[in-house]
């Protein structure tokens, strides 16, 4: 594995650089309930889009904005999940580069080459480099933390009509005071990560 900060980056030096790069990110490594959603992205040359950074650096509405835009210009874009059994069973690492492994595989076109954000790299078909700091300095892997970040928001705002109680629209499954009051106060939902510490530790107690 090759694992390169990318504020050193020159990606293909001499060589003859990929005609189809796709960038990869994911969102959802950090809360204790919901899936962990990766994208994949890659960027039409011909049709740039202005504004392209971490999703995390971005206001909601322009997070939104831009995820529409990359939707329309991209020449190809994907999202996959990986479900929170998965991620009990594998570990959240490992459910994430899974997740990555699906939304490359998902592309039409498919990429030639793969940049993915941090320092492990999934199993492709196809060759990749891991980009530490990938998603605020390399557009593709922004716009790959853009569509991620914003298809799981909408997916756990649709999950808190299903799991009332718990905020789920507002935090997203994160573990803010609101969150583990209701955990506390609910007990643990269907989409509640088992084997992450305030969940277990509580189903340990009941």
């Amino acid at each position: 594995m090759q694992v390169v900060d990318a504020n050193d980056l020159d990606l293909f030096g001499r060589a003859a650089a990929p005609e189809r790069v796709c960038g990869v990110d994911e969102a959802g490594r950090g809360p204790l309930a919901g899936p962990v959603v990766a994208a994949a992205v890659i960027l039409d040359p011909h049709r740039p889009i202005d504004g392209l950074r971490d999703s995390k650096q971005l206001a909601p509405a322009r997070r939104e904005a831009l995820a529409a835009t990359i939707q329309r210009r991209a020449r190809a874009w994907a999202v996959a999940s990986a479900t929170v059994e998965e991620i009990d069973r594998l570990n959240i690492l490992q459910a994430s580069l899974l997740a990555m492994r699906r939304a490359v595989e998902l592309l039409d076109p498919s990429a030639d080459f793969a940049l993915i954000d941090g320092n492990r790299l999934p199993e492709l078909a196809i060759p990749a480099q891991a980009l530490i700091g990938g998603d605020a300095s390399t557009p593709a892997i922004a716009a790959a933390s853009i569509l991620a970040k914003t298809h799981r928001d909408a997916l756990m705002r649709a999950l808190d009509v299903q799991y009332p109680g718990y905020g789920f629209a507002r935090h997203f499954g994160y573990a803010t005071a609101e969150h583990l009051r209701a955990l506390r106060r609910l007990g643990p939902c269907p989409l509640h990560r088992r084997s992450f510490a305030p969940v277990r530790e509580l189903l340990q107690r009941r």
